[in-house]
């Protein structure tokens, strides 16, 4: 019967227990009602709830952060530094691999520039044309040389010579694809023919300078030449040469006298 009581009122015992009881005038002093502390945190109720597993997969996974953008300006600054300086080294290894090899070519295999002259210049035909131009054949013998003791000379096709009185040309013709060995002396022939406009006025002013008995001339040439070294033939370079003539006259089919000849040559890579 106690049992059920105390099961049936809880709440009276606790207000009865709460009551206190004053020693001045024997009244009774209501205290707070204690409420029942909450049960302790069980592992149960930590777990979380299926909606909630579902929030937490939902949520977005963090990523790192990029880098600022100063440090992402140096490294690109920095890769291109190092672009510039492997590039500039290169060029410098390269520069002093070339300085060393003209060297070693130049003091083993001693080269010099082909030699040429003109041995005679003929007149075919100089004469004015039904549309005033000015026709000119010509045939040249010039002599070239080769000095050199271990270097071959190959003439490649596209070599041209050409004729000029003061700035007008007036014949050109192809000179002749051949090889030329050390220390060989070569006799070209080669016919030159063209045509000038203003063909009036450049006759006229030829015949002056005949009556005179000094007629400038400018023989221009222009070869295309590989260079043989041993048995090593190297890349193609041109040979570039202006030789200024004085002949005393110009007339046709008759022996023409070379008065003065100085001609000057080098080497375009």
């Amino acid at each position: 019967m106690g049992d059920l009581q105390q099961r049936v009122h809880p709440v009276l015992q606790m207000e009865a227990n709460n009551k206190k009881i004053s020693p001045a005038g024997g009244k009774t002093e209501h205290l707070p009602t204690q409420r029942p502390f909450p049960p302790p945190a069980t592992v149960e109720n930590k777990k979380a709830s299926p909606a909630r597993e579902k929030t937490q997969q939902l949520l977005p996974v963090q990523r790192p952060l990029p880098p600022p953008p100063l440090m992402v300006r140096n490294r690109k600054r920095n890769l291109c530094c190092r672009i510039f300086c492997w590039g500039l080294s290169l060029l410098v290894i390269g520069l002093i691999a070339l300085a060393v090899a003209i060297t070693v070519i130049y003091f083993v295999f001693h080269p010099k520039i082909p030699q040429y002259e003109v041995n005679s210049l003929r007149v075919s035909n100089l004469g004015i044309n039904l549309d005033l131009s000015l026709s000119a054949l010509f045939k040249v013998e010039i002599t070239a040389r080769n000095p050199n003791e271990k270097i071959g000379i190959y003439y490649e096709k596209g070599g041209r010579l050409q004729v000029w009185y003061t700035k007008t040309k007036l014949c050109e013709g192809p000179i002749p694809k051949f090889y030329q060995g050390h220390r060989n002396v070569t006799r070209l022939n080669v016919d030159l023919a063209g045509r000038a406009q203003f063909g009036n006025t450049v006759l006229s002013a030829l015949q002056q300078q005949q009556q005179t008995g000094r007629v400038p001339l400018d023989l221009k040439v222009d070869a295309p030449v590989s260079v043989k070294l041993g048995k090593l033939k190297l890349r193609k370079v041109r040979i570039l040469g202006n030789c200024k003539l004085v002949v005393d006259s110009l007339s046709t089919n008759n022996r023409i006298n070379i008065k003065a000849s100085d001609c000057k040559f080098r080497l375009k890579l």
